[in-house]
């Protein structure tokens, strides 16, 4: 990445996206950057140097860049946070070890095809030049994993076995077909049959082989124990949430919601059913025929339609929101991921639209609406569509790297939590039902605070919880605490357990954020008085795209 004297923050940024884009064809893919389709990621311990070289020198030339105007201030400060952290990471050597159950080279890998276009001739021949590709690519994770291991850095042994679970799953192993085999199953292009279906099918045996690569090779050589202990777990929570935390502050701050949230359920549960706990209203509610859908195509359909209701409903009242990013998609996601929803963001030129997934446990085929009502508003709008979309949508405020890869975790989830929050405020929640609903999401977040940072920390349980006081955090306690002091589906709670162990620091990201974003709103209340403006304050915030949680609190300073 060549610069020059004369190159503004906003030129640095938009030509760091595009040449990252030709190293990360992955990420290429999920920012609707186009070009880049037919190929895969070079996950090796090389592809990681190549990546890391040219952020470094992307990072010394924003350094080194004089703004222009407070635009190319504000673009200086959330690009050198971001870059700066993922640098240090690499540095770490975490990037190349990276293993976990959600979010690691071997789903990056597999989720890209979730979002390529399968329409055209065309497109079928990228797909199938993509899947050629697989083999290759595992085997390049192959390496970086053993090269990070040989530099002591290995993903604890529980990872590596439910990665290779993972991996069992694309590759057939499991009860279900292979997921390259009924990718290619829906293609309508008699002309690539035969190439679609023999790449399909050695790119499940490449994951049958990477699987097999997991169990046999890097599982030796894997800690037993989960917890990556205070020096790491500070590193990625800087990461995820954009600040530098008092990590104990964090986790009695965590208690104290936990506590103040599960006195506040305990009320809309007596209204539900009088004298009834927590789990005997939730039961109630399950068995309500009122909340009930049954058929997986049926649920994606409720989805559907309470996104596209919320949106309409939100825009022009409560929040701007321009017409392309009113699309949004609701799909089942491919078996074989972590159970759960979760949001793609749009393509650059909005050709693909933002899309909400639901990953489903399998054989289940009844829904319980008042559990997930809230979790749509959280994937979708006010949450994380609107935000992204919105900031996808900026191109004449914002540079390429803000709009497309300046993803925070604090800020877009907990953004995504206050939405939920903000639902209620705006009466879309006035149901027990879903109320309780959004509640119980909003004490899951909270204990995931106190869980995340107690078992990587191996803190103590204190007094007063009424939970194993004294004693300190292990992954088995963890997983009573989460079944027995939520209301959570209890396959949800399993997966993310181990998505904590893996991911560590992302969890409390949610709570934390919406903490920042609550405080910047009466900061900005108080400031502003009787003419403070909500509408105003949402729409200014999330057209600045994503950044770090304590950028973030300098940008809200500046909106008055």
């Amino acid at each position: 990445m060549a610069s020059t004297a004369s190159d503004g923050v906003h030129d640095i940024c938009d030509r760091y996206v595009d040449d990252y884009a030709a190293v990360d064809p992955v990420a290429a893919t999920a920012y609707g950057v186009k070009g880049y389709d037919d190929r895969l990621t070079d996950y090796s311990a090389d592809g990681f140097a190549e990546r890391a070289g040219l952020a470094a020198r992307a990072h010394a030339a924003v350094t080194a860049a004089e703004p222009r105007d407070a635009a190319e201030r504000a673009a200086k400060a959330v690009f050198t946070e971001r870059v700066g952290l993922e640098l240090e990471i690499h540095e770490a050597g975490l990037d190349v070890a990276s293993l976990n159950v959600i979010s690691s080279p071997v789903q990056e890998l597999r989720m890209a095809f979730d979002l390529m276009p399968l329409e055209t001739e065309q497109d079928w021949a990228t797909v199938s030049a993509r899947i050629g590709e697989v083999p290759r690519a595992l085997a390049n994770v192959r390496n970086g994993l053993l090269t990070a291991a040989d530099a002591g850095h290995v993903a604890a042994l529980r990872q590596v076995g439910k990665v290779a679970e993972q991996c069992e799953t694309w590759a057939g192993l499991k009860d279900e077909k292979g997921y390259f085999t009924q990718l290619v199953g829906s293609s309508q292009v008699p002309a690539l049959a035969a190439d679609l279906t023999h790449r399909a099918r050695a790119a499940e045996e490449a994951f049958a082989e990477f699987a097999g690569f997991l169990r046999a090779e890097l599982a030796p050589k894997a800690p037993v124990k989960d917890a990556v202990g205070e020096d790491v777990y500070r590193l990625w929570s800087r990461y995820f949430v954009g600040a530098a935390l008092d990590l104990r502050e964090a986790y009695e701050w965590g208690w104290a919601e936990f506590a103040r949230i599960e006195s506040e359920m305990r009320a809309v549960a007596n209204r539900i059913k009088p004298g009834a706990t927590l789990a005997e209203a939730a039961a109630a509610l399950d068995a309500d025929p009122r909340y009930r859908v049954r058929g997986r195509a049926e649920f994606e359909a409720w989805m559907q339609h309470l996104s596209d209701e919320a949106l309409k409903s939100l825009r022009g009242k409560h929040f701007d929101i321009s017409d392309r990013v009113m699309a949004l998609e609701c799909k089942i996601a491919p078996p074989g991921g972590g159970v759960g929803a979760y949001y793609t963001g749009p393509s650059e030129d909005f050709g693909r639209p933002g899309r909400m997934w639901w990953s489903l446990p399998s054989g289940r085929d009844e829904f319980s609406t008042w559990r997930e009502t809230s979790t749509v508003y959280h994937e979708g709008a006010p949450g994380h569509h609107l935000q992204i979309a919105t900031a996808v949508d900026q191109s004449e405020r914002l540079n390429k790297y803000q709009r497309l890869m300046a993803f925070t975790s604090g800020h877009a989830e907990g953004w995504a939590l206050y939405a939920e929050r903000l639902m209620e405020e705006l009466g879309y929640l006035a149901d027990d039902g879903d109320l309780l609903g959004m509640l119980s999401e909003q004490l899951f977040r909270a204990a995931r605070v106190v869980v995340d940072l107690g078992m990587h920390l191996e803190l103590v349980i204190p007094t007063g919880t009424g939970f194993h006081e004294g004693a300190r955090w292990t992954p088995e306690l963890g997983l009573e605490f989460m079944l027995t002091r939520t209301i959570t589906d209890q396959a949800h709670v399993r997966d993310e357990i181990d998505r904590y162990l893996g991911w560590p620091g992302q969890a409390p990201a949610y709570k934390i954020g919406e903490r920042l974003w609550l405080a910047a709103r009466a900061e900005a209340q108080g400031r502003a008085g009787a003419g403070f403006d909500i509408k105003r304050f949402h729409t200014e915030a999330l057209r600045m795209g994503g950044m770090g949680l304590d950028t973030l609190r300098e940008q809200l300073a500046q909106l008055d």
